[in-house]
């Protein structure tokens, strides 16, 4: 199974084809839309391995963006002693899950795809009401 380890907010991860991610916030992003990752410090598979110093110049990795969404509060609270001085606040993280969908090697090559998704389709079958007779 191939792997790639890419680099985005701030923040180093280890992925696969066909998994689903939570990472920072992308700006200017909308779901259903195809983003390109080309800081690739390494990729490899069971046999092989290729690291980059520090990146890997033409590897890339393709995901599909499923939503944007808030993670949820994140208490704040401080508190001064005997000074009846307190204060309160909330912060929600932005992030953006995402589902790798390519990895590319640095010389082009697919090294791994995942599977296609098909939203399922709602099949509407007619039921035929049986009268009963006496």
């Amino acid at each position: 199974m191939s792997f790639a380890v890419i680099q985005t907010g701030g923040k180093q991860y280890k992925v696969k084809s066909g998994e689903i991610l939570k990472i920072e916030r992308l700006e200017d992003s909308k779901p259903d839309t195809k983003i390109e990752f080309k800081e690739i410090l390494a990729y490899g598979d069971d046999k092989t391995i290729e690291v980059g110093s520090p990146v890997v110049e033409g590897a890339k990795v393709e995901a599909d963006l499923v939503e944007n969404g808030k993670n949820r509060t994140i208490l704040i609270f401080k508190k001064r002693r005997r000074q009846n001085s307190r204060r309160k606040n909330g912060h929600r993280q932005q992030y953006s899950l995402i589902r790798i969908s390519k990895i590319f090697s640095k010389n082009g090559k697919i090294l791994s795809e995942a599977e296609k998704m098909v939203k399922p389709t709602k099949k509407i079958e007619k039921v035929e009401a049986k009268v009963a007779s006496k």
